[in-house]
């Protein structure tokens, strides 16, 4: 019931911020604009749907860590949560200035590289990870301890802080570019934060309060969802997007450094945004131009609407989200393999039925 009553809470008051932040948007003409290309919908949208996610996600992780005792104890302390929002913070200020005022991409990645060095900072890092077989790779060797604060030590690990950096910008701009249609990111983030509690809840992981966590950022994202699936009344916005990312990415680290898992779930997403960086790198493209060669945007290349494609990409997610909950190491390798496998056959089928297509 404790963690039924954090995901009721934090999806009612992430409806009530959404509709307020929504009368903002439109009073300070914060709008996402149609091109009729890439940005399909046809009025103006309302962004800065990221604060309602980051204010409804933070009120209640901060009554849970601070005025309960559901929250911070074991590998989570104070400091964790304390970085977790700081740093969730300057995604979304960000995010207010890119959706205000259209950022170059030089400028918009000075918040996501700042987000992650606060959460370096924090504590939070990419210690060890294992291999296929099992054995555990560890990345705490080069250690220098800058300064102890109440006993406790704050460091860089080279190795560590280098994945870690690597590994939560690279899963920021992936919910980042996918984000193309209404509702897709918010729902692939619930999607992945319930399998995220699931793994937490387990006897073999046993972490609660990870599981809380990860409770509480599926409310906000649902209690958005309700406005954002189509035809969508709001979209993320630049920090949304990017939230929805740091967080995800977070959670993999908090949980046991479950990045395998995290890997398997957001599979389709991060292989699609790789395929497309190779592909503009080959036609000496700038990388960070936006185009319609997205995975998503190929399902209504081919005649699927909205919400189907968006439906399909959610039944992906879930199928190999619902996998990684019963696989072990080397189990979730192989389906990482198959995943890849799927996707390349799915990009081709795809290609080959819209060039079908084409041709009557």
């Amino acid at each position: 019931m404790t963690y039924f009553f954090a995901l009721i809470i934090t999806f009612f008051l992430s409806v009530i911020l959404t509709l307020v932040v929504k009368k903002i948007a439109f009073k300070y003409k914060i709008l996402d604009y149609p091109d009729f290309q890439r940005k399909i919908h046809k009025v103006p949208i309302p962004l800065l749907g990221g604060v309602a996610i980051f204010l409804s996600f933070t009120i209640v992780l901060i009554y849970y860590s601070f005025f309960t005792n559901l929250l911070i104890y074991g590998f989570i302390l104070p400091k964790h949560v304390i970085g977790i929002i700081l740093a969730a913070l300057i995604i979304v200020i960000g995010g207010v200035l890119d959706d205000k005022f259209n950022l170059k991409p030089k400028y918009q990645i000075i918040f996501p590289i700042l987000a992650t060095l606060i959460i370096m900072a924090s504590g939070i890092s990419i210690n060890y990870i294992r291999n296929p077989f099992g054995n555990i790779i560890s990345f705490k060797n080069w250690d220098f301890n800058l300064f102890y604060f109440q006993g406790i030590p704050y460091k860089i690990t080279l190795l560590a802080d280098f994945f870690t950096l690597f590994w939560l910008l690279g899963i920021m701009y992936t919910t980042k570019l996918l984000d193309g249609l209404d509702g897709l990111v918010s729902g692939i983030t619930i999607i992945s934060s319930l399998i995220i509690f699931c793994i937490a809840m387990s006897k073999s992981v046993a972490q609660y309060n990870t599981a809380l966590i990860a409770l509480i950022l599926a409310g906000a994202f649902l209690g958005f969802l309700f406005f954002n699936f189509h035809p969508a009344k709001i979209f993320l916005g630049e920090g949304g997007s990017l939230f929805a990312g740091l967080m995800l990415g977070v959670l993999a680290i908090i949980s046991g450094s479950k990045v395998a898992t995290t890997l398997l779930i957001l599979g389709i997403p991060i292989l699609d945004v790789v395929w497309v960086i190779i592909r503009r790198m080959f036609t000496k493209k700038s990388i960070s131009l936006a185009d319609r060669k997205h995975f998503h945007f190929r399902l209504l290349d081919i005649g699927l609407n909205q919400r189907q494609a968006v439906i399909f990409m959610y039944s992906l997610t879930a199928s190999f989200g619902i996998a990684a909950l019963f696989l072990q190491t080397m189990g979730k390798f192989i389906a990482l393999l198959v995943l890849a496998a799927l996707m390349l056959i799915l990009a081709g089928a795809l290609v080959i039925i819209y060039k079908y297509k084409n041709k009557f």
